[in-house]
């Protein structure tokens, strides 16, 4: 590609990084490059490191089981002692979820964000029963955490007190905008301060880390605003109750949806711990205003007429145990039914379209009306479209850009916008989770690769759960299990019991495997008599490759096989 200066496949050739020289910057991107979510920076300079955000994947359809995904923290984990700060941009969960579990490795580590970030994030570590060394931080602010001087720079974004952080070194400034758009009509009145991006880009940056979720999309991001009559109007035409799904930290979705219940006459309850959590804390703190009377316990709403309730719900991505989802499914209290309305209020996350489509249909078939971002204008995104960053990019003027927070389409789209803005393409760094940026006096230079692959949380268990099971798990659910049990008599060279073959899943009956129990029996009784040394696990493989090709070409499936071969 012409317009950028890496190529995405020579990254996967990089070499572990040469040891970091005195008066370096390193910049380890540990999440968020190549994918929507668990969004992590690591940045070091004479043995101390910063951490920028640590936030959750939510997992998709090929990865069963699976709660949540965190960044990868081997690279760090044998130099906990030398983290001087993690910096939160804002509280949605793709930057704070994975908190707790940095923090079950080392409490102490000193947390820094805003006021609002701060008091999710600290909800959260309460359910971990761990207690958050934690300092708010304001937009124009300045933090000494370590070598590392930060200012924060106010940014605009789908949830309040979102912040940008410039980062002082003696190897020169770094800009990391976390999430953000420039709404110029934002519901809380707190624009992106592009007066604070130009002053910085007077001073000069020398790396400007932009968020790149929209960068394929053309112009400007719609303002939150004009979502405002679109659910009301919506609400105008609701027959029975509605119910609306957004992410759970979306405080400026839920204050449209308070202030159109309040206009319609309806009372709204929130359903999910999340939800009653992160609406309950933003209330406190000043950010959702209430209106009176409108908010009630979910308790209540039994009592009330159908066309007088709104539920606010989690589950806009189709996550299976979210309360939509079990609505959809009839596995929640409360039951979806004809002349209902659900307003999905939020953008499909790539990779959970099947999940949300699975959703809407499970709804539309109890009789709901759903209405989707497709449909009507229930949403806008949160993030800065492509005139957005090309303004940036004018404003600051940076020398190298390492685009973040996208897959690997969105970072090289916004690596374009940089190269057209006039940026020197061999100044744009496409990375992925892993690489390794070095900057020093103005230059930046890919100069390696760590691992860094996903770590699984599986119910209480995490990072035990490897890719290979979840290949398992696809296997089992797909293409079913198949056991086969035999019984030897090495001496003599006969087979006692079996085969025995119980299959699971694979929706044949288990008589058709009466053709194939004969060759097994006779490659068993083979392979002893060339070979009485023969294992055990040894014969387990000839059976596994018997039926496995016998069951590829008569059943066109490829299930988990498990064969057993014991000795009487």
């Amino acid at each position: 590609m012409t317009e950028t200066s890496v190529d995405k496949a020579d990254t996967a050739r990089l070499q572990l990084p040469a040891k970091l020289k005195p008066g370096t910057l390193r910049v380890v991107p540990l999440g968020g490059l190549g994918e929507v979510g668990r969004n992590m920076a690591v940045f070091e300079i004479d043995s101390k490191l910063l951490i920028v955000d640590c936030g959750v994947l939510f997992p998709e359809e090929h990865q069963p089981g699976v709660d949540l995904i965190l960044p990868d923290f081997s690279y760090i984990k044998d130099r906990l002692d030398d983290v001087v700060g993690l910096v939160l941009t804002h509280g949605h969960e793709d930057h704070i979820g994975a908190v707790p579990y940095l923090l079950r490795l080392r409490e102490d580590i000193p947390i820094y964000g805003s006021k609002l970030t701060l008091a999710f994030v600290e909800a959260k570590l309460a359910e971990h029963r761990i207690k958050a060394n934690s300092t708010i931080v304001m937009e124009g602010e300045l933090s000494q955490i370590g070598p590392f001087e930060c200012e924060y720079v106010a940014v605009n974004h789908s949830i309040p007190d979102a912040l940008a952080v410039f980062i002082r070194t003696a190897a020169g400034t770094v800009l990391h905008t976390g999430d953000f758009k420039m709404d110029q009509l934002p519901l809380d009145g707190r624009i992106t301060d592009l007066r604070h991006f130009a002053r910085l880009g007077e001073e000069g940056v020398d790396l400007f880390l932009p968020d790149s979720t929209n960068a394929e999309v053309p112009g400007f991001t719609v303002a939150e605003k004009d979502i405002g009559p679109v659910l009301e109007a919506q609400f105008a035409k609701a027959r029975r109750r509605i119910i609306v799904a957004s992410f759970s930290s979306h405080v400026h979705r839920v204050q449209q949806v308070l202030d159109a219940a309040a206009v319609h006459g309806r009372k709204v309850a929130f359903i999910g711990r999340s939800m009653v959590r992160n609406m309950g804390i933003a209330e406190r703190l000043g950010y959702l205003h209430v209106p009176a009377g409108v908010v009630v316990d979910l308790k209540q709403v039994e009592q009330l007429p159908e066309n007088k309730i709104v539920l606010m719900s989690t589950g806009s991505q189709g996550e299976p145990m979210a309360a939509l989802s079990r609505m959809a499914n009839g596995s929640h209290k409360v039951e979806v039914g004809a002349g209902d309305t659900v307003i999905l209020a939020s953008s499909l996350i790539p990779g959970n379209e099947n999940a949300v489509f699975r959703v809407i249909n499970g709804l539309m078939r109890l009789g709901a009306e759903v209405i989707h971002k497709g449909m009507a204008k229930v949403h806008v995104s949160g993030h800065a479209s492509a005139g957005e960053l090309l303004y940036c990019y004018n404003i600051l003027r940076p020398k190298n850009v390492l685009p973040v927070h996208g897959e690997t389409r969105h970072l090289i789209a916004n690596g374009r916008l940089a190269a057209q803005s006039g940026v020197p393409a061999e100044n744009v760094i496409l990375a992925e989770d892993g690489s390794v940026i070095d900057l020093k006096d103005g230059v930046a230079q890919l100069v390696g690769q760590v691992d860094c692959g996903y770590v699984y949380v599986d119910g209480s268990k995490v990072g035990t759960i490897t890719d290979e099971d979840l290949k398992d798990r696809v296997t089992l659910g797909e293409e079913g299990f198949i056991s086969v049990i035999t019984v030897i008599n090495r001496q003599n060279g006969t087979v006692i019991t079996g085969p025995e073959i119980n299959a699971r899943g694979v929706a044949e009956d288990d008589s058709v495997f009466d053709e194939i129990k004969p060759k097994i029996e006779a490659a068993i009784l083979e392979a002893v008599a060339n070979n009485p040394s023969h294992t055990t696990h040894q014969l387990q493989q000839i059976v596994r490759r018997v039926i496995g090709s016998w069951v590829s070409r008569k059943l066109r499936r490829r299930p988990m096989i498990v064969p057993v071969v014991l000795e009487a």
